[in-house]
């Protein structure tokens, strides 16, 4: 593809207005609130969604009961292992938008937010540009995210009609549905295929799953901003060598045990604070830099989130490591096993 359409909104079919046309599934929230005998509802929408929040908020305020008050979450949402659960304990019924279940619960109402942009046009382009030919190569996997996951069948049907060999799977049971990636777990890329195919928005997924499978070549089809391209993640890892590095004469530790529903690892953390007399416990729930600063730490070793790691981590002013990577920085493992961190079978 020429890198003039490249970010190009209106090639996509994706306007200002785009947001406003996802299914907001309102009648489906108006039926748990009156099923519930509801007062309090609580709403909590991902970073790139809280702009939407009044609006919603105004359109359920229509058609639900007069007596019912209706809450947005202020906490920082990045994904379904995010919820706000101050708000979720102080609230009838609390509806998270945006991701799929990773874990049932009947208390809260789940809102996935299925993108309305086309997603073949691009995937003719990836075909046209970076896939090998089926005739010489037929294997591919194929994965997505929730945004797109109400088209994975069509998808799957689209590559097997132009002569590939779609390979799928649910992956584990942190993962709602076939094919899906999340940021912290691709376990759905284990799949017998050299090649995968990424279909959604933006490279956070793919070079992700690039790093933890790095046998596989990850073609991104993304129809959000129409453009195809491969999953690089040699800088990537380049950082997190030099990150090992720098912590290889720390002295003292800070193991950070986050306290988000879905992201602690208390035994990973525990056991690290058990085996290294200079290493110490530090619970939070939102890891930032700031946050860090006031701790007098030569590193740190980070068991919550993965993508904070590996994403975020030359923004802290010392060493942040995975749970793999500090083994290899105190010298239980060599350097080139480290290993993309992720979740799996975690809640």
């Amino acid at each position: 593809m020429s890198g003039s359409t490249e970010g190009d909104l209106t090639k996509t079919g994706m306007a200002l207005k785009h947001d406003r046309e996802w299914d907001y599934e309102i009648d489906r929230i108006v039926e748990a609130i009156e099923e519930r005998d509801a007062t309090k509802v609580g709403l909590q929408f991902p970073e790139g969604l809280k702009r939407r929040g009044p609006k919603v908020a105004d359109d359920l305020r229509e058609v639900a009961p007069d007596d019912v008050t209706f809450m947005l979450s202020g906490q920082p949402c990045y994904g379904a292992c995010d919820l706000d659960t101050y708000l979720m304990r102080r609230t009838d019924v609390f509806v998270h938008f945006g991701h799929t279940p990773m874990k049932e619960s009947d208390s809260i109402v789940y809102v996935p937010l299925f993108s309305n942009v086309d997603p073949f046009p691009i995937m003719e382009d990836a075909l046209d540009e970076e896939l090998d030919d089926p005739e010489e190569n037929p294997d591919v996997g194929l994965v997505t995210t929730a945004q797109h996951m109400n088209r994975f069948e069509e998808m799957t049907d689209w590559l097997e009609e132009r002569g590939y060999e779609v390979h799928t799977r649910r992956g584990d049971d942190r993962l709602t549905k076939e094919g899906q990636v999340l940021g912290c777990n691709y376990a759905s890329a284990d799949i017998d295929a050299e090649q995968v195919l990424y279909v959604g928005g933006g490279k956070f997924h793919p070079v992700g799953l690039a790093m933890e499978h790095p046998e596989k070549r990850v073609v991104i089809a993304d129809p959000v901003n129409n453009a195809v391209s491969v999953a690089e993640h040699d800088q990537f890892l380049k950082q997190r060598y030099a990150s090992v590095h720098k912590a290889m004469g720390a002295e003292k530790w800070g193991v950070i045990f986050c306290t988000k529903i879905g992201q602690g690892r208390w035994e990973t953390a525990q056991e690290i604070v058990e085996n290294n007399e200079n290493a110490y416990l530090i619970t939070m729930d939102e890891v930032t830099p700031d946050r860090l600063r006031n701790f007098d730490m030569d590193a740190f070793v980070n068991t919550g989130c993965p993508r904070i790691t590996t994403d975020d981590g030359p923004r802290f002013h010392k060493p942040m490591l995975t749970p793999g990577e500090y083994e290899a920085a105190i010298g239980e493992k060599p350097l080139d096993s480290i290993e993309f961190d992720t979740f799996h079978d975690t809640w």
